[in-house]
């Protein structure tokens, strides 16, 4: 495994939407104040293999077709900027999507035009510097969460959030990535976890399961159609999803397994932004499927575990999965569309859903937990911008990892309670560990008493359970 990520000081290595209104036009980058903090050391002192010369042949490595193409074709006109809720509610312009992209794109004009090539022969045209790298670093970890919003509302179809996690090569290659990132990264290629999690803790989860359901979680079955992935959040935070998950599996009689050999969903090396790592992590998940030979893998309730392993996953390991890979929303209603889940009741509450960036935007998942929702509520209402324009909740990323963004996160996070504020449910809806741990903390941060909950619990919270056996009633009556 190559190196890639290596903490100065650490002991370790590890590899119905709404557009917004146009902004005024952004400044040219170059009269732009960036952002400001201490310069990390010199790569003469940093810890490990990174410098600034590693840095920068990472981003010419990144510069492909589509970069280029979206450096020529940007007009400055400050669209992406409207969609951005770090500038929408902070105002500044550091924080413009675009901008963020400015050391990359300086390499590029320097490097790969010919007027930038006539500069550089005699002397002008800026240059990439370390010191530069350090000050862009929270630019590129600390105010995006490459949830693509950005991209949705470029005028000229630029991919902005595509270059962002193809910049972060070029941070973590130099040796500038946020330290909260970097752990995580060492954690999940030393144990398999991000939060440094082991199976001894998923076990006593699983062990809880199966004294409160009556329900034998299976592990390790070969051949099964599903095998189900989790994130560590999830196993920590969230014990009832696999709770949930257990219920629904066993009503709808679905054939799934756990794997000990990889169980962890979350891919640390996509966040940070080392293909090295991210190909690491894939690839485990890749050799316990083939090992235990299923048909499909399912990814939790996290929307950056969905795309890092259904849509990034192949390109980073370079060949084609023998399975599919489905979120469980979209196993949920598949299940649903074939009669297999059926439930009772419903929620009476007002309901409203935020749905993860990762899950909607980047990957279409929109109607399926929409028609899941009809089963079980009510009264049920959209926010105003929601599906592929819904506003971002702050945290994905890897800005959740990053505790000297948490002041920025909840900033950003206010665009969300805005759209609450604005349908006024009783609770929120979510399917994303990441996504639900921002809603519950940021609306508490902000005195709104509104629970979140996922949705997948929901579902099991309704199920119609098998009716007892003649033996068990008589001995109730």
């Amino acid at each position: 495994m190559t190196d890639a990520v290596l903490s100065p000081g650490a002991d370790s290595v590890a590899t119905g939407d709404t557009v917004p209104p146009a902004a005024p036009r952004v400044a040219r980058p170059a009269d732009q104040p960036a952002a400001r903090r201490t310069a990390q050391p010199a790569p003469a002192t940093r810890a490990g293999n990174f410098s600034l010369q590693r840095g920068l042949q990472a981003l010419r490595e990144e510069m492909d077709a589509p970069v280029a193409a979206f450096f020529s074709s940007c007009v400055h006109c400050g669209l992406c900027a409207t969609a951005c809720p770090f500038f929408v509610e902070t105002g500044d312009p550091k924080y413009t999507p675009i901008y963020k992209l400015e050391p990359m794109r300086i390499l590029w004009e320097r490097e790969l035009t010919l007027w930038g090539r006539l500069k550089a022969a005699v002397g002008l045209g800026k240059q990439v510097t370390d010191e530069m790298l350090a000050e862009w670093e929270p630019l590129l970890y600390d105010s995006c969460t490459m949830c693509g919003r950005c991209s949705m509302v470029c005028p000229v179809g630029n991919d902005i959030q595509y270059m962002i996690r193809k910049a972060r090569e070029g941070q973590v290659a130099s040796g500038h990535a946020p330290e909260g990132l970097i752990a995580a990264s060492v954690r999940a290629v030393r144990t398999g976890s991000p939060m440094g999690l082991k199976w001894k803790t998923l076990d006593v989860q699983i062990k809880h399961v199966e004294t409160a359901t009556g329900l034998t979680v299976p592990i390790d079955q070969q051949g099964a159609d599903y095998l189900v992935l989790l994130s560590s959040m999830e196993i920590i935070n969230f014990p009832e999803y696999l709770e949930a998950i257990t219920k629904i599996f066993a009503h709808a009689g679905v054939s799934w397994t756990l794997s000990e050999q990889c169980f962890e969903a979350t891919n640390a090396g996509v966040q940070i932004g080392s293909k090295d790592i991210a190909a690491t992590l894939v690839q485990r998940v890749v050799d316990a499927a083939e090992r235990l030979d299923v048909k499909h893998v399912i990814s939790p309730e996290c929307g950056h575990a969905y795309t890092a392993i259904r849509w990034e996953g192949p390109n980073a390991i370079k060949r084609a999965y023998p399975f599919q890979v489905f979120h469980i929303i979209e196993v949920l209603d598949q299940l649903r569309a074939e009669g297999r889940i059926k439930t009772q009741g419903k929620e009476t509450d007002r309901l409203s859903m935020h749905d993860p960036c990762n899950l909607a935007r980047k990957s279409g998942v929109i109607q399926q937990q929409r028609d899941l929702m009809d089963l079980i509520a009510d009264d049920f209402v959209d926010l105003k911008e929601h599906g592929r324009l819904q506003w971002c909740c702050g945290a994905g990323g890897g800005v959740s990892s990053n505790e000297r963004a948490a002041a920025l996160k909840m900033a950003a996070f206010k665009r969300k309670k805005a759209q609450i504020e604005a349908v006024e449910p009783d609770r929120m809806v979510t399917m994303c560990a990441t996504c639900r741990t921002q809603l519950e903390e940021g609306l508490e941060e902000l005195t709104m008493d509104i629970p979140v909950v996922g949705l997948t619990e929901l579902i099991a919270d309704h199920l119609v359970m098998p009716e007892p056996p003649p033996a068990a009633e008589e001995a109730r009556s």
